[in-house]
């Protein structure tokens, strides 16, 4: 007799065979003694972490141009926005909010950050200078001082990011040679096609520092 004839042989009336009934009773078992077995060991399911929901706020320090501040964010603002529209410093301008022109650039422990793409979070607890940091007292710095006196600007709105390129560059580097100014402000979009005069401020500020 033929396997297929022996298992129809057993069939009830709902169409199920002796093979299939002994599979599923023994599925059963195995589920049976484990769950009796997480019983006994007194183990209970762990409750989901919480996620952080973007619109909740956090309180943050930030250290921005040597002075602290105390704020409330949602972790999804970047330190562009609050920045300008939580603490009021509306030096870092917005131009692409991508990443792109570099209008938005600061320095985050002396190194050029693009605020549009850092969050706020993330620059808990670093040094952060802007535009307005450069100030001395309330005389210009030697960068803004250099920029003036080139006419390294036109329309004006990318200049303090270019600003603080060339000071990012100056920190790191005293003395650049005119190939490094080129790079150290590579990451900065002038449309009015400034960049000779940018340029020329750059090294006109080296100047300035080292005197």
């Amino acid at each position: 007799m033929c396997s297929e004839h022996r298992d129809n042989e057993g069939t009830g009336k709902q169409g199920m065979t002796r093979r299939g009934f002994m599979q599923i009773m023994g599925t059963g078992a195995v589920g049976a003694s484990l769950s009796g077995a997480a019983m006994a060991a007194g183990s209970k399911p762990e409750p989901p972490a919480k996620i952080l929901d973007a619109t909740d706020t956090v309180k943050i320090n930030l250290n921005i141009n040597g002075v602290n501040h105390a704020v409330l964010v949602e972790p999804r603002w970047t330190l562009l926005y609050v920045l300008r529209e939580t603490i009021g410093l509306t030096g870092t301008k917005e131009g692409c909010g991508r990443g792109e022109c570099g209008a938005c650039t600061v320095l985050i422990d002396d190194i050029p950050r693009y605020a549009c793409m850092t969050l706020a979070v993330e620059a808990e607890s670093r040094r952060i200078t802007t535009v307005e940091g450069l100030m001395m007292g309330e005389e210009l710095g030697p960068v803004q001082t250099a920029f003036l006196e080139e006419d390294a600007f036109q329309c004006g709105y990318c200049t303090s990011g270019q600003m603080m390129a060339v000071e990012g560059l100056l920190r790191k580097t005293l003395k650049p040679s005119m190939d490094k100014i080129r790079r150290g402000v590579s990451g900065n979009l002038c449309r009015c096609g400034a960049y000779n005069h940018i340029f020329r401020a750059a090294s006109r500020a080296a100047g300035l520092k080292t005197k």
